[in-house]
């Protein structure tokens, strides 16, 4: 039995991964990541940095990508539950300023593969949220980009509820629009 399962999105090249865990009466194992595994499901991304945030719920990070830099991402939620949401910036795409979204929970172990020049972020539904990914490049500060969550044109679907308080940090509250990031290509 395979310890994954690969779906495939609308958007090419994006995908859903389902882990397939050993279940007993002491609780569970799984392996999160697996390079033979991997390569087998045809990803051959070589990850050089884990990440991992920590964030209360109704903190929403994003929509962030690197710009020279840009990062292949395997991303989870280890603790609680997120909205996440990756955003497809790749100009020759057909999908391109198109969003993907899915729950990703500490319950349902599903991972994220989000490939180079997508805008990437996520919303905290549960009290906190653990939050953990691979890269495939190492973070270059100076060369962030983001575009703001409730552009108009992605028309994300971020489903939060009336009583949910969306915090932003100051860097976030001032991303760009999609129609500025296509003016600035």
């Amino acid at each position: 039995m395979g310890k994954f399962k690969l779906i495939d999105t609308f958007i090419k090249d994006l995908k859903v991964i389902e882990v397939l865990p050993f279940n007993d009466n002491r609780g569970y194992f799984y392996e999160s990541y697996n390079e033979n595994d991997f390569k087998n499901m045809g990803i051959t991304d070589h990850f050089v940095q884990d990440n991992q945030s920590r964030s209360v719920k109704g903190v929403l990070r994003g929509l962030h990508f690197q710009i020279n830099h840009p990062q292949t991402k395997l991303v989870r939620c280890i603790e609680g539950e997120v909205f996440d949401v990756a955003v497809d910036l790749r100009k020759e795409s057909p999908t391109f300023g198109k969003y993907y979204g899915l729950i990703l929970s500490e319950s349902n172990k599903k991972m994220f593969y989000i490939p180079k020049n997508f805008a990437h972020g996520f919303l905290v539904l549960s009290e906190y949220a653990t939050f953990s990914y691979k890269v495939d490049d190492f973070y270059h500060p100076n060369d962030e980009g983001g575009i703001i969550y409730n552009d108009k044109d992605i028309n994300i679907d971020w489903n939060i509820k009336h009583d949910l308080n969306i915090i932003l940090s100051e860097k976030d509250k001032k991303n760009q629009t999609m129609k500025e990031y296509i003016k600035n290509f």
